[in-house]
């Protein structure tokens, strides 16, 4: 008796759901942006009540990204993934039928654990069912994904706030989710279940650690640095980290091997993407509070204002498997961050009588160009290296260091920001236009800094790697 022969992985649909998923999370990691002026009014939300609108989406997103990494590879990741679909697609409908600001905010946080399950697992899957070249291209799709979402988010939450309502933009999210939830059991491919457990030292430490680092940022960013809930939330964060790096050292099967930092490549894959997002979610946040405080713009205008960057953004993204073939992945990562340095430089410069096209659109178009060229190699290098057992922790890692350095860059450049403000705290356009200004000149000093971890870190060490394929072939042809 013949076995029949099992079902090829419809790779198509794999790489779909795995998009779409994450497309759903950053949708609405940026929807909210332009959504926030309408909720205020229509939830009566006090100005700290709005802050923490955002602010516990990212608190538990940062916190629990490595647990969600862990699960997936001790519960398996086909399974933690639709689990994770489903947390975040309940919070959406939670949020969409806010009656007050607490269910809001509380409804958001969930959202983040939702997050920080299906991010880790989604980029844990596509690992896993490609390989070689379709790998690359799979990974410069969820690159571009990540790219693209978060200003086509603006757009969506724009016009959905404009045309309807805030709670249009998490509505959407209701019936993606239960379309993925119902295609995932179908498409998406089983993967082993290592045998193991929880490291719950490391769990532990690593999630109150850098969830109390991502408070400690936001309430500083609110409070004041000195403020001593700031201070002793820094001090808890920082013992915390300690421990989570001595238990981790000592760990049988570690949340986070310590080994994924023994390569320069990747730990300047880490470090480049934390600053590269410090000064990306700043310019999201502060152009944003221009185009519409400074120009004027309605949410559905202001959404559309970063479509010139979305559109380029995406046809770079386009580009990267083949030039990425042509040039390798180090080079269009420093020519992406070079090309995003002279957007934002650019765009620093605005004034309240600037107009949008010479001042706004046009640094968007670098920025865009940039971002479709720096993603995908951050995300390749990012993974460099790593065998199938690591790559739920090093995805993991990835994903911190994302989120980290989205809560951490904001709040560093809100803190600039306040010190650009004028004493009385009156919004003008031009206390607006300051403020933005002083932001983005900060942002892009985090990009600088970012060029020159790559420059530091990942060119000696791939230019390292072609020269030791290189000396096996020199030698066999003597």
């Amino acid at each position: 008796m013949t076995s029949k022969p099992a079902t090829p992985p419809h790779k198509g649909a794999i790489l779909t759901i795995i998009l779409v998923s994450y497309f759903m999370i950053l949708l609405d990691n940026s929807v909210i942006f332009t959504a926030l002026p309408s909720l205020e009014v229509d939830l009566g939300l006090s100005t700290a009540e709005l802050a923490w609108v955002q602010d516990a989406y990212t608190l538990v997103f940062g916190g629990l990204l490595l647990l969600g990494a862990r699960a997936g590879d001790l519960l398996g990741r086909k399974r933690v993934f639709i689990f994770g679909l489903i947390v975040f697609s309940l919070a959406s409908l939670l949020i969409a039928f806010a009656p007050a600001g607490w269910w809001l905010i509380a409804s958001r946080a969930m959202q983040g654990m939702g997050a920080a399950i299906v991010a880790p697992s989604a980029l844990s899957l596509l690992t896993a069912s490609f390989e070689g070249r379709e790998r690359a291209r799979a990974v410069a799709a969820y690159a571009a994904t990540a790219g693209i979402g978060v200003s086509l988010g603006l757009v969506i939450g724009g016009a959905l706030a404009s045309w309807f309502s805030w709670r249009a933009g998490f509505f959407v999210n209701v019936p993606i989710g239960v379309a993925m939830i119902a295609l995932a059991p179908k498409f998406l491919p089983e993967t082993a279940i290592r045998a193991g457990r929880f490291d719950i030292p490391g769990a532990v430490t690593a999630t109150l650690g850098v969830g109390g680092l991502v408070f400690a940022i936001l309430h500083g960013s609110e409070n004041g640095w000195t403020d001593l809930t700031t201070v002793t939330a820094f001090v808890l964060a920082v013992v915390l980290l300690i421990a989570f790096v001595f238990a981790e050292s000592r760990a049988a099967q570690p949340i986070m091997p310590l080994r994924l930092f023994a390569s320069r490549e990747r730990t300047g894959a880490y470090l480049t993407r934390f600053l590269y997002l410090g000064a990306m979610i700043g310019f999201f946040y502060f152009t944003t509070q221009y185009l519409q405080g400074t120009l004027g713009f309605t949410p559905l205008e202001a959404g559309l204002a970063f479509l010139p960057m979305t559109l380029v953004n995406f046809a770079v993204a386009l580009a990267i498997p083949r030039l990425s073939e042509r040039l390798g992945d180090t080079v269009l990562l420093v020519a992406g961050i070079v090309v995003t340095i002279a957007g934002m430089l650019w765009l620093s410069r605005i004034a309240p009588e600037s107009g949008y096209l010479a001042v706004v659109a046009a640094p968007m178009l670098f920025i865009g160009a940039g971002q479709g060229l720096a993603f995908a190699p951050m995300t390749v290098f990012g993974i460099a290296g790593t065998s199938p057992e690591d790559a739920g922790e090093a995805s993991g890692v990835v994903n911190t260091f994302h989120q980290l350095g989205t809560s951490v860059g904001l709040g560093i450049l809100v803190a600039v920001a306040t010190i650009a403000a004028p004493a009385n705290r009156m919004e003008t356009a031009a206390s607006i236009t300051a403020e933005a200004s002083a932001a983005l000149t900060a942002g892009t000093g985090l990009l600088v800094l970012a060029l020159v971890v790559t420059v530091t870190l990942i060119v000696p060490s791939t230019f390292a790697a072609r020269r030791a394929l290189r000396t096996p072939a020199l030698t066999s042809s003597v």
